[in-house]
C-alpha cells in the first residue's frame, strides 16, 4: 500500500513531490466529463517518469492480434483505447532553461483534487539550475456543462529575478499509446493551423477513421490587466503552437488562461469539424474561466445532491466513497447511448475495450439508484443494439440458429479481447446481460422493457446456453466443460459452479420474460417469434430439461458448493499463511504456479451468492464464505465489495469493514500496486454497493425495498439517497436509530429490519 495522500472529506491532497509516485498520482488526480478526460499530467514539460494520457470516449483503434498460434474464432483485433491529441501543455522557458520538475529543485508542492467542484489544482515553487526561483499555481477542469470544453488557469511569479519568458501553448496529436508495439502511432494528420492567439489541430485514426479536431485560445494577464506579447507561430506534422514572449517582473504574477474545444466526427460532420471547432473555442474563450468554472461547478453540485454518501466519524472512509462516486460520475453520464463504462475511464489505457461484464454486474445498480431510470435503461439498450454482433460472435465459434454470445471486451459489440482462456472460456459474462435486466425490471417496475428489447436478447442468450452445455451419461446430468469462472486464477476447468448456476437461471428467467410478453402483448410476441424463427414448445422444453438436470459440484461433507470439479484436488492453504513477499501473486508468481494453487483472485461461488442471495439459506452462505474467503487474495478490484456485502449479512462486521476500506481506497492507497496504470472505475460502483447493500442491507424483492442496516464501530453515522420506482428516499443510519425519509414521490411501504413501514 502507498498511503501518501492526506485524508480530507471532499479533497484528494498530495503534499510534497515524490517522482516515484508520479504515475500513481497522474491516475488518481485524473479528470473527465463523460466525453473526454486526461490523466493529471503537469502542464509544464516534465522529463521524468510520466504516462501522458488524453482520452476521448468512443475513439479506439483495432490493433492487430493475429499470432503464431492462431485458432479459428480468434478475435480479429485487440481494441486499444487511444491516447488522443493533447491540449493541456504550457511550456515555460526562461533564458534557455525549461521549467521541468525533474530538473528543478521543487519545494512546497501541493496537488489537490476538489471533488465537490471537479477542479484540479497544483502549486509549487521551483528553483532553476542557475538559481532563479518561481512560484506556480495551476487549476484545470473538463467541463461537465459542455463535454467538448476544458480550461486551464496557470499563474507563474518570479520570486528573485526579472527576465523574458517564452511560453509555448500548443496542441500535440503526435502521441503514442503506452502499450504501442515498437512505438507505433495511430494518428494521421488532417489539418494544422496556428495564428496569433489560437491554434487548431485535426487528426484521424488509422483504420477506424475517427477524426478529432482540437482547438485552443488563450489570454495573458498581469496585475489583472490583459497583456500581449511577441507571438511566434509553429506548425509541424500533427502539431501546432503559439510561442509568446513576455517580460516577467520580480514579484509580479503572470496568469495564462488556456481554453480548449475538442470535437469529434462521432458528433459532427468531418467537413464541418474545423469550422465548428473554431466557433466553439471562440465562444468558450469569450465566456472566460470563472464563468465556465461556475457552470461546471453547478452541474457537480446537482450531481452530488443526487448521489452523495455521507459518513461521520471516519474521514478516510468518507474520502474513499466520494472518490469512487466522483470517478464514476465523471466517466459516464448516460447522455450518449453509444458509450459505456470503460474499466479505466479517462485515467489510463490498460485492458483496452470500452465494455466488460462489470457494467451489468456492478455498475448498473449504482446508476439505477442515483440517476434517472433512463440512464440505466440506456446501458441495457446499448447491449440490445449489439445483439447482431453477439450473434455474429457466437457464429464464429460454431454456434447457430441465433445463439448470442456477448463479448468479454468490446467497442462495438464485436469481441476484441485476445486471451483465449478468458475470452472464450469466461462465458458466464453473457448471462450478466440477463441479470441486469432482472435488476432493472425489479427496481423500476418497467416490465415493458422485455417487450421492447429484452426478450429478444434473452432468447439469443438462452440459445447459446442450450448449445454450450452437453449431456454427461456418466453423471446423468448436463455439464459445462472448459470454462473460466469469475476467479481467473483457474482456467479451462469443468463445471464452474457459478457458470452452471447462471446458465440454468438464465433459462428460467427467459421463460418468465416470455410469459410476460406473451400475456401482455400477444401481437408483439407473435411478431418476435416470426422474426427470430422461435419455436416455443420445442425450445422451452429443452430449457426446462437443462434447468431440471443441471449438474452442480458439491462437497456434502463440508456442506459447500465446489468452485469446480477438481477444486479439492488442490492443496488448501490460507492466504494468511503466505509470506508477505509473495503478494500480489500476479506480480510475483508464475502463471503455472497460480493455476495449480487454491488461491482465488476474486469471489466466484460467493459472487453467485451475492447476486442471488435470496436463493440460499444463511447457513449455506456462512459455510461457503468461511471456506472460500480465507483462500481469496482479492487481486481483482471486483472482489472486496462482494465480501463486504456477504460479511455484513453474516454479522462479520470486522471483516466487512476491512473489505470496505480495501474497496473504497483500492486506488487511493494502491492496494494492488497497479494504480499507475489507471483507476479501477467499474469496481468503484461496488464500493457504493458496499455501503448501501452491505452496511445498509438494501435489497429489492419482488419490487419492494428491504433494509437491514447496521453501522460500523468506527462510524458515528452514515446516510445515502436512492431513487426507487419514481420515488426519492434518504436513509440515515446512526448508532441509536435509523431514519428513512421519503423526499419525493408517491407513498410506499418498505421493510425495515423485518417490519413493514409506510412512508
Amino acid at each position: 500500500m502507498k498511503q501518501y495522500l492526506k485524508n480530507h472529506e471532499w479533497q484528494i491532497v498530495e503534499e510534497g513531490f515524490d517522482p516515484h509516485l508520479n504515475r500513481v498520482s497522474e491516475s488518481i488526480f485524473s479528470l473527465g466529463n463523460g466525453q473526454m478526460g486526461q490523466r493529471a499530467n503537469f502542464e509544464e514539460n516534465y522529463s521524468g517518469d510520466t504516462h501522458q494520457g488524453t482520452y476521448i470516449a468512443g475513439v479506439y483503434y483495432p490493433d492487430k492480434t493475429r499470432v503464431g498460434w492462431w485458432k479459428n474464432g480468434y478475435p480479429e483485433y485487440f481494441a486499444k483505447v487511444l491516447n488522443a491529441p493533447s491540449w493541456t501543455s504550457i511550456g515555460i522557458n526562461i533564458e534557455n532553461q525549461e521549467l521541468d520538475l525533474a530538473k528543478c529543485k521543487v519545494e512546497n508542492f501541493r496537488r489537490v483534487l476538489d471533488m465537490r467542484l471537479g477542479l484540479l489544482s497544483r502549486s509549487f515553487t521551483a528553483t532553476f539550475p542557475d538559481g532563479k526561483k518561481v512560484e506556480v499555481n495551476a487549476q484545470r477542469f473538463c467541463s461537465m456543462a459542455d463535454g467538448e470544453v476544458g480550461a486551464i488557469k496557470y499563474s507563474i511569479k518570479p520570486l528573485n529575478f526579472s527576465s523574458t519568458a517564452k511560453i509555448t501553448l500548443g496542441i500535440d496529436a503526435d502521441v503514442v499509446n503506452k502499450d504501442s508495439n515498437y512505438d507505433e502511432k495511430f494518428w494521421d494528420r488532417v489539418y494544422e493551423e496556428s495564428q496569433m492567439g489560437w491554434v487548431i489541430v485535426s487528426a484521424q485514426t488509422k483504420k477506424t477513421f475517427f477524426q478529432v479536431c482540437t482547438g485552443i485560445e488563450y489570454d495573458l494577464e498581469m496585475n489583472g490587466q490583459r497583456i500581449g506579447g511577441k507571438v511566434f507561430t509553429n506548425i509541424r506534422d500533427k502539431y501546432a503552437d503559439n510561442i509568446v514572449e513576455v517580460e516577467l517582473t520580480e514579484g509580479t504574477e503572470l496568469t495564462i488562461y488556456k481554453y480548449a474545444a475538442v470535437l469529434t466526427s462521432e458528433n459532427h460532420d468531418k467537413e464541418e469539424l474545423v469550422k465548428k471547432c473554431h466557433a466553439k473555442i471562440d465562444e468558450t474563450s469569450k465566456i472566460g474561466f470563472q464563468q465556465l468554472l461556475a457552470k461546471h461547478a453547478a452541474v457537480w453540485a446537482h450531481t452530488w445532491s443526487e448521489c452523495d454518501i455521507t459518513i461521520e466519524g471516519d474521514i478516510a472512509a468518507q474520502q474513499g466513497i466520494r472518490f469512487n462516486i466522483f470517478q464514476l460520475m465523471q466517466t459516464y453520464t448516460g447522455k450518449d447511448e453509444r458509450l459505456n463504462i470503460g474499466p479505466k475511464g479517462f485515467t489510463g489505457e490498460k485492458y483496452g475495450g470500452s465494455t466488460y461484464w462489470d457494467t451489468e454486474a456492478y455498475c448498473l445498480p449504482f446508476y439505477l439508484s442515483t440517476s434517472d431510470p433512463s440512464v440505466a435503461r440506456q446501458l441495457l439498450v446499448y447491449r440490445y443494439k449489439h445483439l447482431p454482433k453477439a450473434i455474429e460472435n457466437a457464429k464464429k465459434l460454431g454456434f447457430k440458429d441465433g445463439a448470442a454470445f456477448y463479448p468479454f471486451v468490446t467497442m462495438n459489440g464485436e469481441e476484441c479481447h485476445n486471451e483465449w482462456e478468458i475470452t472464450f472460456e469466461e462465458i458466464h459474462r453473457t448471462s450478466a446481460m440477463a441479470y441486469a435486466m432482472r435488476d432493472y425490471v425489479n427496481y423500476t417496475g418497467d416490465k415493458d422493457y422485455f417487450t421492447e428489447f429484452g426478450l429478444e436478447v434473452l432468447i439469443g442468450i438462452s440459445r447459446f446456453w442450450v448449445q454450450r452445455v452437453n449431456w454427461s451419461a456418466d453423471k446423468n446430468k448436463y455439464v459445462i466443460l472448459g470454462v473460466t469462472g469469475p476467479n481467473e486464477y483457474e482456467n479451462n476447468v469443468n463445471n464452474n459452479w457459478y457458470t452452471n448456476y447462471l446458465a440454468a437461471w438464465t433459462l428460467r428467467f427467459t421463460q418468465e420474460a416470455l410469459e410476460y410478453v406473451k400475456n401482455s402483448d400477444g401481437s408483439k410476441y407473435k411478431s418476435l417469434s416470426g422474426k427470430l424463427n422461435f419455436h416455443e414448445e420445442e425450445e422451452t422444453k429443452k430449457w426446462k430439461d437443462i434447468v431440471d438436470k443441471m449438474y452442480y459440484a458439491e462437497d456434502k461433507t463440508r456442506g459447500i458448493f465446489l468452485q469446480q470439479d477438481g477444486f479439492l484436488d488442490k492443496e488448501l492453504i490460507k492466504v494468511s499463511d503466505l509470506p508477505a513477499e509473495d503478494r500480489p501473486l500476479n506480480q510475483k508468481w508464475s502463471w503455472d504456479r497460480i493455476l495449480r494453487s487454491c488461491f482465488i483472485k476474486q469471489a466466484d461461488v460467493l459472487q453467485c451468492m451475492f447476486l442471488f442471495e435470496d436463493d440460499f439459506t444463511l447457513d449455506q452462505i456462512k459455510r461457503n464464505f468461511d471456506f472460500y474467503e480465507p483462500m481469496t487474495v482479492h487481486e481483482s478490484s471486483l472482489s472486496p465489495c462482494v465480501h463486504v456485502i456477504l460479511a455484513s449479512k453474516l454479522g462479520y462486521k470486522e471483516k466487512a469493514y476491512e473489505m470496505y476500506l480495501r474497496t473504497s481506497r483500492l486506488d487511493l492507497d494502491d492496494y494492488n500496486n497497479d494504480t499507475e496504470d489507471g483507476c479501477h472505475i467499474t469496481s468503484m460502483a461496488g464500493t457504493w454497493m458496499s455501503v448501501v447493500k452491505g452496511f445498509g442491507g438494501m435489497n429489492v424483492r419482488e419490487g419492494k425495498l428491504f433494509f437491514t442496516p447496521y453501522i460500523p464501530e468506527q462510524w458515528k453515522s452514515y446516510s445515502f439517497r436512492i431513487e426507487f420506482n419514481g420515488r426519492v428516499l434518504k436513509v440515515k443510519v446512526a448508532k441509536e436509530k435509523t431514519e428513512v425519509i421519503l423526499e419525493s414521490g408517491e407513498p410506499l411501504e418498505i421493510m425495515l429490519n423485518g417490519k413493514g413501514v409506510k412512508l
